[in-house]
């Protein structure tokens, strides 16, 4: 292998590996808050990049009804626990929450719909439908039963994969989509080439892990984000509250799925089931990260992403069972040197 090839073959591993950082940054914000292995997290990506090229094709994308039916689900959860606990006071700022806001993007895609309008108008419209589906499904299916162990909830994320992508299926068909290039043409650096699209996945990974430093080191909301993942009986016992704090970090995870899907969607075409694929590499980058550590899981996906890159260049049809085998040393090396809790207590 030639440098020049390397150079080419590190060039595109780090371009998907830009990738993995988004979904793997999400993947570890929701284990973090909520201890939930949020498997459909690819789906979502999947999901930003159908709605676009349904936009930018002129046609109604099936989103919007998901999104519908989720916030109506989420309004008569909330109003049933509210009227459980006699807090009538409190339906209409529920309403407001779980009704208007998800609404709000639905209205706008409708309205945008077959419209000669720009580019950044679609893209805003597909992150802003893609934004309320982790919140609407964190309060449908993980909120209620937040307490349960967390074979249980994974055992619930994995249902909801499939249900999500079964309703993708119905919604855009089996044929893979694919949206216009948000940037064109090349820059070259080095005697590298890169195209606009990948300078803008490698710029837009970099500043979402510095805003996410920013947000969890500087912010309240971001240290109360963090209180819950160290120990949410005492963040409670603080004041804070582990049901918002999970909305958060679905929140911010969606936002994380939206742009990726909207990243990556240009320069691979995807169909209703390509997420899940893509979200079980970025899980592969966190679990080496260690799932607890952000700069770990940006490393973690990094890495994936090389692997995935020389693996094909030596022999393709291994690529992805190079990466997912990679999980069986990982896992061993980390129950060898990591101390259990039952451990520590037969050393106290």
């Amino acid at each position: 292998m030639t440098t020049e090839l390397a150079l080419l073959l590190a060039q595109d591993g780090i371009a998907n590996g830009a990738i993995y950082v988004l979904v793997a940054l999400g993947i570890v914000l929701i284990f973090l808050v909520t201890r939930v292995i949020f498997i459909p997290f690819g789906d979502l990506v999947a999901y930003a990049a159908l709605t676009l090229a349904s936009l930018e094709a002129g046609q109604l994308p099936g989103t919007l009804w998901l999104v519908l039916v989720l916030a109506l689900a989420a309004f008569a959860f909330e109003a049933a626990a509210l009227l459980r606990a006699r807090a009538f006071h409190r339906l209409p700022r529920a309403a407001l929450l779980w009704l208007v806001l998800p609404a709000v993007p639905v209205l706008a895609a409708w309205l945008v719909q077959g419209q000669a309008v720009p580019d950044a108008v679609l893209v805003v419209v597909s992150i802003g439908l893609v934004l309320p589906m982790g919140p609407l499904l964190y309060r449908i299916a993980f909120r209620p039963i937040a307490d349960a162990p967390v074979l249980v909830l994974l055992i619930v994320a994995v249902v909801l994969h499939f249900a999500i992508s079964g309703v993708a299926l119905m919604f855009f068909g089996p044929e893979g989509m694919r949206p216009r290039m948000l940037v064109n043409g090349t820059v070259t650096l080095g005697g590298l080439a890169f195209t606009g699209q990948t300078l803008l996945m490698l710029g837009t990974s970099a500043l979402t892990a510095l805003l996410l430093w920013l947000f969890f080191g500087r912010t309240v909301a971001g240290k109360a984000l963090r209180a819950t993942a160290v120990n949410r009986v005492g963040a409670r016992l603080m004041g804070i509250r582990p049901a918002v704090s999970g909305s958060i970090a679905f929140l911010l995870a969606s936002l994380l799925a939206g742009v990726a899907g909207i990243l990556v969607g240009p320069i691979n075409t995807l169909a209703y089931d390509s997420g899940f694929i893509l979200g079980l590499k970025a899980f592969v980058g966190a679990i080496i990260g260690g799932m607890v550590s952000y700069p770990g899981a940006v490393l973690g996906a990094l890495f994936v992403g090389l692997l995935e890159s020389f693996t094909a260049f030596w022999y393709s049809p291994f690529k992805e069972v190079v990466v997912f085998a990679l999980l069986v040393p990982v896992l061993v090396l980390r129950s060898l040197f990591t101390e259990t809790e039952e451990e520590a207590e037969e050393e106290l």
